[in-house]
């Protein structure tokens, strides 16, 4: 898709060579911007006639060959970021409704309506057979911007393929994305973009000592169905550079709830419990696409928790790679076992900031709803600077405290700690206690317990269920901690 600035069209010109116009106003419509826009009388016409509050957009069909659409959206006053990406989906949906090949952007700020356009523009996998698929769509071609200048269209462009790409695999369903297809599309994307890529498979794994996550694995019919996947980005000239940041991700392709079985519609979506690895590896791509300053690792944690004869089971003792003990309370608590592996491994590599991203608990689901997302950090420098990229990216963050009396909770009597408790009291924070096991002391730490990672009906600017939140959040901060001069 083509994201191309223009000067802004005089008034007296015809939009017809646009199938859609979006325009955004900021507080009240101003008089003044419309008098500036082609057809500027039907479109004050409009917004007196339908008497448009802020945080509403309205649309009309304008008097041209094309009927080109317009839509007008205005902003209520101190908007946060997150409520001008929701009037921006909103605004979007009418658009997209008319399936259109070119649209004009009009407004400042235009980057909530521009990564509205290219993520809702965007389709998720689709499996209708062609005599029972509806015809397929105009695909939206090219976006000309009419803005202030302040977006940076390439980068705009390369947070919305990372995001759409987290949400295109998550969207995936478990026999499309099965661990062979994972690690074929990870190879692929690798390729791509000049990652380097290895595969820790089970008989690595054991070597390495990472019983919490070979326990997890061990329901599955087949032994090449677990892995970790390591991937390494390395600014150019700088191919044994230690990593500044290690981003790791749960990628539990299916979960089942293992021995301790879920019911039918907590299992129902068990597909996306992958999502936290999927923002992992979409986040490191678009770093490797913007060519990022500082040398990056991505750790993705790839099995399924199945049930079966094989299956592991409460009260084991398993003894992860870092040498704790870990005493099973419940197997459907297997994405911190995965995870605790997984940062004890990518710790090795010495990456002074490790972010985690992963589905983990209902518990942050019943505090926040699907809205925002939970933070733990042990950093509290990190924490802010997160909380702050939250904000600005509208994808919002809540930090959860993860006080040390918490570790009380998961004391045992046969191990060096439990995995949860029975009751599940807060286990969002629990389970943050137990992952920082995993992490040598020294190293700032965040945990992502990614509650928005699914939302009926959409979340802010995206419209579909599957919302590949954390993604945009990640790269905010990373531009903000990790400036360009650093490449110098």
């Amino acid at each position: 898709m083509k994201l191309t600035r223009v000067p802004a069209p005089d008034r007296n010109a015809d939009l017809g060579t646009y199938d859609a116009v979006l325009c955004l106003l900021r507080d009240a419509p101003q008089a003044a911007a419309l008098a500036r826009l082609p057809y500027a009388a039907s479109l004050k016409q409009l917004l007196s006639r339908t008497a448009a509050r802020p945080g509403e957009a309205v649309s009309v069909h304008l008097p041209n060959k094309s009927q080109t659409l317009a839509v007008v959206a205005v902003a209520k006053k101190a908007a946060s970021v997150f409520e001008q990406h929701l009037l921006a989906g909103r605004a979007v949906r009418e658009i997209v409704k008319s399936k259109p090949r070119r649209v004009l952007v009009w407004g400042s700020p235009s980057e909530g309506a521009l990564l509205a356009l290219l993520s809702q523009s965007f389709e998720l996998p689709r499996f209708q057979s062609a005599k029972d698929s509806a015809a397929k769509p105009r695909v939206l071609a090219r976006i000309d911007v009419v803005d202030d200048g302040s977006a940076d269209l390439r980068q705009l462009g390369i947070e919305a393929r990372a995001q759409n790409l987290a949400r295109w695999l998550t969207a995936l369903p478990p026999n499309k994305l099965d661990t062979a297809g994972y690690r074929r599309s990870i190879a692929q994307l690798a390729r791509r973009h000049g990652l380097r890529f290895r595969w820790h498979d089970e008989a690595k794994l054991r070597r390495l000592g990472a019983g919490a996550f070979l326990a997890v694995a061990a329901g599955n019919s087949r032994r090449d169905a677990a892995g970790i996947a390591q991937l390494s980005y390395r600014p150019r000239g700088r191919a044994s550079a230690r990593p500044a940041l290690a981003l790791v991700g749960k990628g539990i392709l299916f979960d089942t709830g293992g021995t301790n079985l879920k019911p039918h519609r907590s299992m129902l979506d068990m597909h996306i419990d992958m999502a936290g690895s999927a923002v992992a590896l979409a986040t490191l791509v678009a770093l490797a696409e913007a060519r990022a300053p500082v040398a990056i690792d991505a750790w993705l944690a790839i099995t399924e928790n199945r049930i079966g004869p094989t299956a592991y089971i409460p009260q084991q003792i398993v003894t992860a790679a870092n040498g704790t003990t870990i005493q099973v309370i419940h197997t459907d608590a297997e994405g911190r076992m995965a995870l605790a592996d997984t940062l004890a491994i990518a710790s090795r590599s010495g990456a002074p900031v490790l972010i985690d991203f992963a589905t983990l608990t209902g518990a942050a689901v019943h505090a926040l709803t699907e809205r925002m997302s939970a933070l733990l950090c042990n950093d509290a420098a990190l924490s802010q600077q997160l909380l702050t990229a939250g904000t600005e990216s509208g994808e919002r963050l809540v930090a959860f405290p993860m006080d040390e009396d918490f570790d009380s909770d998961l004391e045992s009597k046969v191990a060096d700690i439990m995995q949860c408790t029975v009751e599940g009291k807060g286990d969002h924070m629990l389970a943050a206690r137990f992952l920082q096991r995993f992490v040598p002391q020294g190293r700032a730490w965040a945990h992502i317990d990614l509650a928005a990672a699914q939302r009926s009906g959409g979340l802010g600017l995206v419209a579909s269920d599957i919302t590949g939140f954390g993604v945009r959040l990640t790269l905010r901060w990373f531009a903000a901690r990790y400036p360009r001069r650093r490449a110098q």
